[in-house]
């Protein structure tokens, strides 16, 4: 296995274009080693990026956020920016593994590996990220994060892309945003569900909402039709247990070792009509 470590994006785009999907980005390394460990993956060359400051940053513009690929998950923790228009990013990535992973893993490797229990991706589904990824030689594309899963561990990046940012717009003043993780212990769980919501409600009407599920699928997922239960309406007890009811529907778990199917099914209307009920003071 050839290893390689580029001096910037230019060289790291010519080093996947060479080699292609036998070529391998790593850069905090923390899905990748304990893959190479136990043989999932056999890669001929190694293209080790973790060096590329310009693909670390957080920053706030007129209208969005956008963060680098290579932004550690602690950074995204401990942001003062994203605490302020999108905690619940903060709040998936303070749940993210353990302090020596968060130190080392990346956004953009989070995102790229695709599992259905991806942490970031759940709050980020919820905000409308769109990822953006460039190939040597080629534009870079925009996909919308609700595009770019297709699968348990598969994704919309071409041979020789790369992830280089992922940004959302700014959510409106007073929205009101929730995270929450079911695991199997407090710290260093898998997901057995997560959800995020983000909820804009105006004179009593829901004007916006947002729900992502994680964990309940074969990829992270918004569900759009739940979703429409709440939309333009006064909500209710009784319109929330509607809404809980269609998520049910619109996921597709299944049982592993952390949780049953059925259970996960369950879960995922329990928890929508806690939060929401938490998020509108309608107590649980």
């Amino acid at each position: 296995m050839e290893f390689i470590k580029p001096q910037n994006v230019n060289e790291t785009l010519r080093a996947l274009k060479k080699w292609g999907r036998k070529g391998l980005l790593v850069a905090g390394g923390t899905n990748v080693l304990p893959d190479l460990r136990a043989r999932k993956i056999s890669p001929e060359a190694l293209i080790d990026i973790s060096r590329l400051e310009s693909l670390s940053f957080i920053k706030a513009e007129k209208g969005g956020i956008r963060i680098g690929a290579l932004t550690p998950i602690a950074v995204i923790a401990a942001s003062t920016i994203l605490q302020k228009k999108a905690p619940i990013l903060c709040e998936a990535a303070r749940h993210l593994g353990n302090p020596l992973v968060r130190n080392r893993a990346t956004l953009g490797g989070n995102l790229a590996k695709s599992s259905p229990a991806a942490d970031t991706a759940v709050p980020l589904l919820a905000l409308e990220a769109v990822v953006a990824v460039q190939g040597a030689g080629a534009r870079k594309r925009r996909i919308p994060l609700d595009q770019f899963f297709l699968g348990p561990n598969r994704n919309a990046l071409r041979a020789g892309e790369m992830i280089q940012e992922v940004s959302f717009p700014l959510p409106s003043p007073g929205s009101k945003m929730a995270y929450r993780k079911m695991g199997l212990r407090n710290a260093m769980a898998i997901s057995v569900v997560s959800l995020g919501v983000l909820l804009d409600m105006r004179k009593g009407i829901c004007r916006r909402i947002r729900i992502a599920f994680g964990a309940v699928a074969p990829k992270p997922i918004r569900i759009y039709q739940a979703e429409n239960v709440l939309l333009g309406k006064e909500i209710t007890p009784e319109l929330l247990q509607a809404c809980g009811t269609q998520a049910e529907k619109e996921i597709s778990p299944i049982t592993d070792i952390r949780a049953g199917a059925e259970y996960r099914r369950a879960m995922v209307s329990v928890l929508l009509q806690r939060v929401l009920s938490e998020a509108l003071g309608m107590g649980t």
